[in-house]
């Protein structure tokens, strides 16, 4: 058996290395490194993917969600209201410019924001929403952006792990993640669903004045060479990552697709479990698993982490710490016991191996010493 690891990189390179050697070579002889053809067309065939106008690469995806509240032109101390079971970035931009994050609890199933909790936390200060489509799956987003327009509020959509998951809407209309707000921001983080061999990261959106004004942040605030009409900052993607993006992108649907099959194994293992709580999916999202995250019923997680580990299966927690009671976010308007769902589901949550290269004896090993640790660990 292949060794087993969260996200096997390697494998899944060895299958496109031919393409993906030629587009690295083909960079390395035309030197166009820096916004240079690759680039474009890798922007162009994304744009054909997610059926949005614009996409706007840039240096990664915390940078995506800088440079996009950057653009709304929020003032020090207005009001963005996100989620607080997330990764550091998303409330990591709003404090860096100098935004007053306001965090707000998170649906027990599908672990995203939680509309009715949005609706509660909306002040006259409240300028944009940046709901988070955690894990491979988007938020509820019909109801949070008639929210949204009824108090004439911006939504930034985090789709760092989701994209290629398609959202539905009462009408049968289906859009794809990261398209739906005025803009959407994603990464390509070389573990996420389409992800590059370093750092990268795109902006999405419809509206084409918002796209020439992001083009221009990315930039260093400059439209015209030389000319800096707003203060910017650099944040590109390179050819070399473009080149991999665009390769990758052909199979991209293959990937979510073989991410699907291998969360059906674990569904069907664990679904009947009482000490185990598979993934819920969103009755309008289809979901494209960035991570199989699960929820675990009295059970010693540190004893069943250390089991699996001894059986060479790497087990993560996404997340162990949410972000109110994160050092560097601690703020006297929330204390322990103010998120009760997000608290509860850092004390519960596994996150098992889960990428392309998944074969059943590997799925099948992971399943079975799961299995085996949840008996033995059971409280």
């Amino acid at each position: 058996m292949r060794k087993i690891q969260m996200v096997d990189l390697q494998s899944q390179y060895q299958r496109i290395k031919p393409e993906i050697d030629a587009a690295w070579q083909n960079i390395m002889e035309s030197c166009a490194f820096i916004n240079g053809p690759a680039v474009k067309q890798f922007q162009s065939d994304l744009e054909q993917y997610l059926h949005v106008k614009h996409v706007i690469p840039c240096g990664n995806g915390t940078e995506a969600i800088q440079v996009a509240l950057m653009a709304l032109d929020l003032q020090p101390g207005d009001e963005v209201i996100t989620t607080t079971f997330t990764f550091i970035a998303t409330a990591e931009v709003i404090a860096l410019l100098r935004l007053t994050p306001v965090l707000v609890d998170v649906n027990p199933d599908t672990y995203n924001i939680d509309i009715q909790a949005v609706e509660k936390a909306i002040t006259a200060k409240t300028k944009a929403v940046v709901p988070v489509h955690l894990f491979g799956q988007c938020a509820d987003m019909e109801p949070l952006l008639q929210l949204a327009e009824k108090h004439h509020l911006h939504v930034v959509e985090d789709a760092c792990q989701a994209i290629g998951a398609q959202y539905t809407f009462a009408d049968g209309a289906t859009k794809m993640a990261g398209t739906m707000g005025i803009m959407g921001c994603t990464s390509f983080f070389p573990s996420k669903n389409l992800g590059c061999y370093g750092d990268g990261g795109a902006i999405f959106t419809n509206d084409d004045a918002m796209a020439a004004k992001l083009r221009g942040i990315v930039n260093h605030g400059m439209f015209v060479r030389y000319y800096h009409d707003m203060v910017g900052v650099n944040s590109r993607l390179d050819s070399l990552q473009a080149a991999v993006l665009d390769v990758k992108l052909k199979y991209l649907n293959q990937y979510i697709q073989s991410r699907q099959k291998a969360a059906a194994y674990y569904d069907e293992a664990f679904g009947e479990n009482p000490h185990l709580i598979i993934p819920a999916k969103g009755k309008n999202t289809t979901h494209v698993f960035h991570q199989y995250t699960m929820r675990l019923q009295q059970t010693d997680r540190q004893k069943l982490v250390e089991y699996m580990a001894q059986q060479q299966i790497p087990v993560m927690i996404y997340y162990p710490v949410p972000l109110h009671m994160q050092k560097a976010y601690r703020d006297e308007r929330y204390r322990q016991g103010d998120f009760p769902v997000s608290e509860q589901l850092c004390n519960e949550v596994i996150s098992l191996p889960m990428h392309t290269e998944l074969d059943e004896e590997q799925l099948q090993y992971i399943s079975s010493h799961l299995l085996r640790a949840v008996q033995m660990f059971s409280l």
